[in-house]
């Protein structure tokens, strides 16, 4: 009988990772006394970045990423205010921003609200409470966004997980291939680093098998890995995150050469025969991995174990 293990062991070690971090802001304003201001305003509650202009700020956005919240003044030499946060909404849409101005320029606020590419506006001189409480809002609105663009990301990335396991069982026709293919969507579906889909004949890993790797990532090697060696003998679901205070266990020390946060193995078994092991690896923090979750990998392994058994035996 197949039992499902301890999901929600399992889900509270995985999830241990997702720290919360200090949100990014990115302050822009050509006058440094008013970038200090800023900056000592929401130093506690933010990671705050500083550019004394569009073009400079354009430059720290193409190296640190999206922030959650850009407050930029709106008179600056050679680009308006209004003109930089324009040019970052085709790569940051759902940055929340902010224009603080000391004049009435009627025509550009209008339309940068109307088209989306501000958030609010603030008069100068600003009341410090008032643009706290804006700015709050502001982080709490981008972090419904990015919470909802990322469960439907989730949501359509797991559909073509399921599509691609129906898919192989139904052709069967290239082993290795199929492999890739699984192994691909499962990376893409749970946002990993590497994953690896492997083949077990006789409890034993073989050289069969498919990769997902990501640009930059590495894959560690399995061959001597001894939590997969305990996902093969138990049949069970193993892990080991990167957590405060936890030690690498023997065999696996190439774990830190690859910079590994966290790494699970999911045994794949069809009529108890274990068929293959699925490791899904993590260089970096995870996000909503909970027990639905594991439970959707269980359950995608269990549908894995019926394709790679119906290629095995057509």
């Amino acid at each position: 009988m197949d039992v499902i293990p301890n999901l929600d062991s399992i889900s509270r070690q995985l999830m241990s990772l997702d720290r919360p971090k200090k949100p990014k802001m990115l302050v822009v304003d050509d006058e440094p006394d008013n970038l200090d201001l800023l900056y000592r305003t929401f130093r506690r509650e933010f990671n705050v970045l500083r550019a004394e202009s569009g073009a400079q700020a354009l430059s720290i956005l193409s190296t640190e990423g999206e922030v959650a919240v850009i407050i930029s003044d709106q008179r600056m030499p050679e680009m308006k205010g209004t003109e930089f946060l324009s040019k970052t909404v085709p790569q940051f849409p759902d940055t929340m921003r902010i224009i603080l101005t000391g004049f009435t320029d009627v025509e550009d606020l209008v339309e940068a609200i109307n088209s989306g590419q501000v958030y609010k506006y603030i008069t100068k001189p600003w009341d410090p409470n008032e643009l706290k409480a804006v700015v709050q809002r502001a982080a709490q609105t981008y972090e419904l966004l990015k919470q909802r663009t990322e469960e439907l990301y989730r949501a359509q990335a797991q559909m073509t997980l399921m599509q691609t396991i129906v898919q192989v069982a139904e052709e069967s026709a290239n082993l290795e291939a199929s492999l890739q293919q699984i192994a691909q969507a499962f990376g893409n579906s749970f946002s990993t680093d590497s994953c690896i889909l492997r083949l077990v004949e006789n409890n034993q890993l073989v050289q069969t098998q498919g990769t997902y790797t990501k640009s930059g990532s590495i894959a560690i090697n399995l061959d001597n890995d001894v939590l997969l060696q305990e996902a093969i003998a138990n049949h069970k679901m193993q892990v080991w995150v990167n957590a405060p205070g936890s030690t690498l266990p023997k065999g696996t020390e190439d774990y830190q050469a690859a910079g590994l946060q966290a790494h699970l193995l999911v045994p794949i078994i069809h009529r108890d025969n274990l068929l293959a092991v699925l490791s899904l690896q993590w260089q970096q923090r995870i996000s909503n991995m909970g027990e639905n979750e594991l439970k959707l990998i269980h359950l995608s392994a269990q549908q894995v174990g019926l394709a790679i058994a119906t290629t095995l035996n057509p």
